[in-house]
């Protein structure tokens, strides 16, 4: 096998393992995929046991991709944030007891997809095709990963958060930006949305 059929298995194996973590994380969420804490927990699990058979290894969290991540994290939450405050009423799903624990899985789940997305499969497209290749692919993977949880009509904004979590990839060189940034968003979401 070539190297190039053999980077090209590999990507093609990542994707068909992220469907298989969504079908699973689907199968144990059944009707209640958004809440389903246990389907969340496990398919985070599962994204993180893909990851680390491709090699993913935990690097040294240094500082600066902490910051970029605070940074676009909060450029997520600006149009939301603008939104909520100029709504007539205010849209909480849950009562605020469950905050902590929805939180927590949550931030889990966030930095489970990051670590495949942006982690592992960034790398192997963008040591093939480079970073633009990169960015696409993973962008589409993240929007299409959500589109079970949000719906269609949800994807053309999954599509340009995941090249937003692409970019602070690009410009951080590692996973801590776009992990960050994406938990950031994604708890913002509980009074933002």
């Amino acid at each position: 096998m070539t190297t190039s059929t053999r980077d090209f298995s590999r990507i093609g194996l990542l994707l068909v393992g992220l469907g298989l973590t969504m079908v699973l994380r689907l199968a144990i969420a059944g009707n209640d995929v958004t809440q389903s804490a246990p389907a969340g927990l496990t398919f985070a699990m599962a994204l993180v046991l893909l990851a680390a058979v491709a090699g993913w290894r935990v690097g040294r969290l240094q500082v600066i991709p902490l910051l970029i991540g605070i940074v676009g994290g909060g450029v997520l939450i600006v149009a939301p944030a603008w939104m909520h405050l100029h709504a007539t009423t205010l849209l909480f799903r849950f009562p605020a007891g469950f905050f902590v624990a929805w939180a927590a899985v949550v931030g889990v789940v966030a930095v489970a997809e990051e670590i495949l997305l942006r982690g592992v499969l960034f790398s192997a497209v963008n040591e093939v095709y480079g970073p633009m290749a990169a960015v696409a692919l993973t962008s589409i993977a993240f929007g299409l990963l959500h589109v079970p949880l949000y719906g269609w009509n949800a994807l053309p904004l999954d599509l340009a958060v995941g090249f937003w979590l692409g970019g602070l990839r690009l410009l951080s060189g590692g996973v801590t930006a776009p992990a960050v940034a994406h938990v950031l968003a994604d708890v913002a979401a509980w009074w933002l949305l």
